[in-house]
C-alpha cells in the first residue's frame, strides 16, 4: 500500500495546487452567502474527486495483466499517454501566462459567484473536480495506479481516502478557516485571490510539466 501512495501523492497534490478551484471558493467566501455556497462547493468538490478516482479504479483493476513480476505493458500504455497528455497541457498553460503585471481574465462564469445557491455550488464544485480535463487526467492517472496494484478492499479504501484528503484540501482549508473566523480572513482571502489569479498559468505548468514526466517515467518503467 505505501508505494501506491506514494505513486499517487503527485497526482493529488496535482489537484489540490490548482489554482482556479482556490480561487472560486475565495469568491465565495467573499460573497453574500458565503457559508453556503462554500460549503457546498466544497461538498461537490470532494464528491468528484471520490467518483472520478473510484470510477477509474474499478476500470483499471478490470484489465488483465501477467503476475506480479511481469511487466505491465496496458497500465505502461495508459500512463504514457497520459503524462505525453499532461505535457502538452504544460505546454499550452505556459503560453497563456500573463505578461507584466496586468491580472489575467477569470472564467466567465466567476462572475456569478455573487448570486449562486448551495445547491449551485455543489454542482460546480463536482463540475471543476470530476470534468475538468486536468483533474480527470489526474483521476485517471491514479485509479490506474490503485486499480492495477491488486490491493485489498480495505488498503484500496485507505489509498482512495488518502488520495481525498490531499487534493481536496487547499479548496477546504479557506471554507474551514472562514467558519471559524470569518471576520479575520476577508482581508488575507483577498490578497490569496489576487497572487492566485495572476499565478495561475505558471503554477499550472510547471506542475503539469513535473507530474507528466513523473506518468512517463513510470509509464515507460512498466515495461
Amino acid at each position: 500500500m505505501g508505494p501506491v501512495i506514494g505513486e499517487i501523492l503527485p497526482l493529488a497534490l496535482g489537484i489540490a495546487v490548482s489554482p482556479i478551484p482556490i480561487i472560486a471558493a475565495i469568491l465565495m467566501l467573499l460573497s453574500p452567502n458565503a457559508r453556503g455556497t462554500s460549503v457546498g462547493f466544497l461538498l461537490g468538490w470532494v464528491l468528484g474527486v471520490v467518483v472520478a478516482v473510484v470510477v477509474f479504479t474499478f476500470v483499471s483493476s478490470l484489465i488483465p495483466e501477467e503476475d506480479e513480476d511481469a511487466s505491465k505493458p496496458i497500465s505502461g500504455v495508459i500512463k504514457i499517454m497520459l503524462g505525453a497528455l499532461l505535457l502538452l497541457l504544460a505546454v499550452k498553460q505556459w503560453g497563456s501566462r500573463p505578461h507584466g503585471a496586468d491580472e489575467p481574465p477569470l472564467p466567465k462564469w466567476m462572475t456569478a459567484i455573487d448570486s449562486m445557491t448551495a445547491g449551485r455550488g455543489l454542482l460546480l464544485g463536482f463540475a471543476l473536480s470530476a470534468l475538468n480535463p486536468k483533474n480527470l487526467l489526474m483521476g485517471v492517472g491514479a485509479g490506474v495506479t490503485i486499480g492495477s496494484a491488486e490491493l485489498t478492499v480495505g488498503d484500496t479504501t485507505i489509498v482512495i481516502a488518502v488520495y481525498t484528503v490531499i487534493a481536496a484540501s487547499t479548496v477546504a482549508a479557506p471554507v474551514i478557516a472562514y467558519l471559524m473566523a470569518a471576520q479575520r480572513m476577508t482581508g488575507p482571502l483577498e490578497g490569496l485571490r489576487t497572487s492566485l489569479v495572476h499565478n495561475n498559468a505558471t503554477v499550472m505548468a510547471v506542475l503539469l510539466l513535473v507530474i507528466g514526466v513523473v506518468m512517463l517515467g513510470k509509464g515507460i518503467g512498466s515495461f
